[in-house]
């Protein structure tokens, strides 16, 4: 079953999450993931969340997710994003329809 990480990411040093975003890509193929949503226009239709950025990422189990998320190929860029920003990120198991 496919799993979804949804983040809602707040860029405080653009500089560093540059280098970021050019090398993360390589590290979620690695693992199978591939990115639905990053960043782009949104509107809240209801509700009262503020995102600031939101990227969506699919991968093709919570397993295969959690290897990423844990693996050595991302944990220095992982160090590098949560230096230059604030994130809420969430893990949702499910099936794309």
């Amino acid at each position: 079953m496919a799993a979804y990480f949804i983040v809602d990411i707040d860029i405080k040093d653009m500089d560093r999450m540059r280098e970021y975003r050019e090398a993360v890509p390589r590290t979620i193929e690695k693992y199978g993931g591939r990115y639905l949503v990053r960043a782009g226009r949104w509107e809240v239709v209801e509700g009262h969340w503020q995102p600031k950025r939101v990227v969506v990422l699919e991968f093709p189990s919570v397993e295969q997710a959690k290897r990423w998320y844990d693996s050595e190929d991302y944990r220095e860029l992982k160090a590098q994003r949560q230096a230059a920003s604030s994130s809420n990120v969430i893990l949702v198991e499910g099936t794309r329809v």
